[in-house]
């Protein structure tokens, strides 16, 4: 099967397009033939091997993972003996390693049934991004009817999931971005729009309930001005930040973790797992019509690291999709 593989670190450059083994569905795995797949900040982060820090999980010279891509939506081809949930034919999205190929393995405890009313490349678009959204919103925000939440990156992958996730949730919504996105945003359901290039959301004198940071460009000290005394802040490494750093979006992580002991507002931090049961959770935001994924651009398989590029380079609004 032809997959994009990179044996070092580095620019889109390392990437390669290749004949590689198919893989082959253990007993609780499926085999899905990827339709599209869509493409991360954790892409971009894989590929430069970017923080430092991360290659000691990552792998210290080149990444253990040689495959990029996670999210994905296809067909189910073969499932393994143990899989009970699922069966050839099945229209299914979900997030494995290794999802910019024609194939991919996943557990079927990543895996769900597609969204009825989605084509594959808008459903490919849903997984990580959906998934943060939804945790740093409902797990760690516990956002309600009546909050007032700001989205910081609201344009973003996960920022337009957000805007529409905190809607769903009957919160006033706030999103943050530049001049460019602010029809998208608005046309998003926020009910409030801050053009940072001609205003600073942790100086207008708005405080909120929630502030769900998905840049990391402002401090700590910034965030919390922006919130309430008993309000929270969630912070989120998502981001795509320049490259070339030890800690990467880790040091304002770590910071809020050591602050939130001390302080009366709850600084937490995010870190999404992937769960099918999330998955059904937004394949019903999407099928009752509260949540639709943004595709900007779409990219045939072969130019997956133009994909990646166009996400590193242009800071692309919403979600860029490779198309299998």
């Amino acid at each position: 099967m032809k997959a994009i593989v990179q044996d070092r670190y580095g620019s889109p450059d390392v990437l390669e397009l290749r004949e590689v083994d198919k893989p082959v569905a253990a007993g609780h795995e499926v085999l899905v033939r990827v339709h599209a797949a869509a493409v991360n900040a954790r892409d971009w982060h894989l590929m430069r091997g970017d923080p430092y820090l991360a290659r000691l999980v990552l792998g210290l010279r080149a990444p253990k993972e040689r495959i990029r891509g996670s999210d994905f939506a296809g067909r189910v081809e073969a499932v393994g003996k143990d899989v009970t949930r699922l069966r050839p034919g099945d229209e299914v999205f979900g997030e494995a390693d290794g999802a910019f190929a024609e194939y991919v393995c996943a557990s079927q405890d990543v895996v769900e049934p597609k969204p009825a009313n989605l084509t594959f490349e808008q459903a490919a678009a849903v997984p990580l991004a959906g998934n943060t959204a939804l945790m740093g919103l409902r797990d760690l925000a516990r956002v309600r009817p009546g909050h007032k939440v700001l989205v910081n990156g609201a344009s973003g992958g996960v920022g337009t999931f957000a805007v529409q996730i905190a809607k769903a949730f009957g919160a006033e919504v706030t999103g943050v971005c530049s001049t460019k996105n602010v029809d998208l945003v608005r046309s998003l359901g926020a009910d409030h729009v801050v053009d940072y290039t001609h205003e600073d959301f942790t100086r207008n004198g708005s405080r909120y309930d929630v502030v769900f940071d998905l840049v990391g460009n402002r401090s700590l000290a910034e965030c919390r001005r922006a919130l309430t005394p008993s309000g929270t802040l969630v912070l989120s490494g998502g981001g795509v930040s320049e490259g070339g750093s030890l800690v990467g979006p880790m040091g304002l992580i770590i910071k809020g973790q050591a602050l939130s002991r001390f302080v009366g507002q709850r600084l937490l931090v995010l870190t999404a797992t992937q769960s099918s049961r999330n998955l059904a959770a937004l394949r019903e935001l999407v099928e009752r019509g509260d949540l639709a994924p943004v595709v900007d651009r779409t990219y045939p398989l072969r130019e997956a690291a133009e994909a990646i590029r166009y996400l590193e380079v242009e800071h692309a609004r919403a979600k860029v999709v490779v198309t299998v």
